[in-house]
């Protein structure tokens, strides 16, 4: 893919940099200085109920972004080897999960996987910590190496897809541009590191900067890869013993024909640009309404009748009209109607219902979402949401559960021959998943004793694991404890003991 005299990033990729650019623009949402602006202008105006509207205009694709995330693991899902909970398989399971802290990684990449379409994690197995900014002239601490899981920056992923394909991938290239400080100058340098089934390839080139490409709306930074030089490493190559990629792709929603992610902003992206309009156009009207020009009795050259107004004043004959103000109101009614249509579609189109965020923002969109308590009800009002992390939820677990089955692998593999390590076979994972709204625990249990015929439905491990959201060994450690307690406050006598024949006085 990347070749002497070739473009970098290749021409084919030129766009979809760009897409993640414009996407990560809109998610920062940098109007919010408008609303600042215009929240103080309104507090004391008949608009100022309004002012919820423009904050919820301002962060739109920070909260549609967001929510889904929060449904996809606001309830941390539960990682299964389908054995024994003692077994060595499913605590190096709850170990790497836990060490890698998993459950925020997948937040992160679905929040930012709205306003990008893709998401990339990257399974090694190396020292977490990078010491290489420790000066050479100090010792390095000794780390153990361990299996790690963690994102990877889209813009720095660059695949290659396999003949005749258009979603199987026969490569995955990252490389990202290292700018090394001279002493006249700094020179651009590619880090490429490239994975293929069962090894991982480094390279690096020297670059020539060639201006900026600004086609889709962003600059994009392009350069010509000159010439290859040295990595600076042991070896080039790695061998990982995994006959599989060793990078997953996660993208927010797919097609068929097409292995690029598509992403929440990139089909909201004119009425998002709209609404940012109107949001000028509200802050502009805010402004000449708050220093009006006023008109009245011509003021006196000793400045009798003077204002505080920092406004034009219009001097009028005291016989031709009252002293007044001059406004302007712009059809300011008319720009927040607008408003309220474009949120309303926004809305639709994210699949999110206005009020899953406690009010609704604009007129008569399906009432507040608060009318129906029990579990039937609100999963119905909820619908169209859950089905969107549905979706979203089944390019993530196939991802995760990949990476933990090679995590697994390269763990065994790296430690072959090590006395301390205890080897084990590594287990594809299954992923219990919870829809992550509020469940009404009283009907579940009652439906569960109709069941069963008031049998015992749940041990209290499990119990412990289902109400505090822990692990099988954070949860016998609990169940540790209870016992603990029992004997401190029945001490060690059975009390049995007292329901013997009464001891004879003599």
């Amino acid at each position: 893919m990347f070749e002497i005299g070739k473009q970098f990033p290749p021409a084919g990729d030129v766009e979809r940099l760009a897409k993640y650019k414009r996407g990560k623009s809109f998610f920062d949402g940098k109007q919010h200085e408008v609303y600042q602006r215009a929240s103080e202008l309104l507090k004391d105006r008949p608009f100022a109920s309004q002012m919820e509207k423009l904050y919820i205009a301002v962060n739109i694709i920070d909260i549609l972004c967001t929510k889904p995330a929060d449904l996809l693991v606001g309830e941390p899902p539960k990682f299964e080897s389908g054995m024994d909970s003692e077994s060595t398989e499913q605590k190096a399971i709850n170990r790497i999960v836990e060490e890698n802290d998993i459950t925020q990684q997948l937040h992160e990449l679905t929040v930012g996987n709205g306003y990008r379409g893709d998401a990339w994690i990257k399974t090694y197995y190396n020292v977490r910590q990078d010491l290489s900014a420790i000066p050479g002239d100090l010792v390095k601490p000794e780390l153990s190496p361990e299996p790690i899981i963690e994102t990877v920056p889209s813009c720095y992923v660059f695949p290659e897809l396999a003949n005749g394909s258009a979603k199987k991938f026969k490569a995955i290239n990252i490389a990202w541009v290292e700018y090394i400080e001279t002493k006249r100058e700094e020179i651009p340098f590619l880090n490429v590191e490239k994975h293929v089934p069962g090894y991982v390839i480094y390279e690096r080139y020297r670059l020539v900067e060639k201006g900026v490409d600004t086609t889709w709306g962003v600059p994009i930074e392009l350069f010509e890869i000159e010439k290859k030089v040295d990595t600076m490493r042991e070896s080039d190559v790695d061998e990982t013993c995994v006959p599989h990629l060793l990078v997953e792709q996660i993208p927010y929603k797919s097609v068929d024909d097409d292995w690029r992610g598509i992403s929440l902003v990139e089909k909201l992206e004119s009425v998002l640009i709209a609404i940012n309009d109107r949001l000028v156009q509200i802050d502009y009207i805010l402004w000449k309404h708050s220093d009006p020009t006023l008109y009245g009795p011509e003021l006196t050259e000793d400045g009798a009748g003077s204002v505080a107004l920092g406004g034009n004043y219009i001097p009028v004959q005291k016989e031709e009209q009252t002293p007044g103000a001059i406004v302007w109101n712009g059809h300011l009614d008319s720009a927040f109607k607008e408003l309220d249509i474009l949120l309303g579609t926004v809305f639709q189109m994210a699949e999110t219902p206005q009020w899953l965020f406690g009010t609704t923002m604009t007129e008569d969109r399906g009432g507040t979402g608060t009318s129906h308590t029990d579990g039937a009800a609100i999963k119905a009002r909820f619908m169209p949401i859950l089905s969107k992390v549905k979706r979203i939820r089944a390019h993530v677990d196939r991802a995760i559960r990949d990476a933990l089955w090679k995590a697994q692998i390269l763990e065994n593999y790296a430690n072959e021959g090590v006395e301390e390590f205890t080897p084990y076979d590594p287990i594809y994972p299954s992923v219990t998943w919870s829809d992550g709204l509020p469940k009404n625990e009283k009907e579940l249990a009652e439906i569960m004793q109709i069941r069963t015929g008031g049998k015992p439905t749940i041990d209290v491990q499990s119990a412990i694991k289902k109400q505090d959201g822990v692990d099988d060994e954070k949860a016998r450690e609990v169940m540790r404890r209870i016992d603990g307690d029992e004997e401190s406050v029945n001490g060690m006598v059975d009390g049995t003991v007292f329901n013997g024949e009464p001891l004879n006085d003599e």
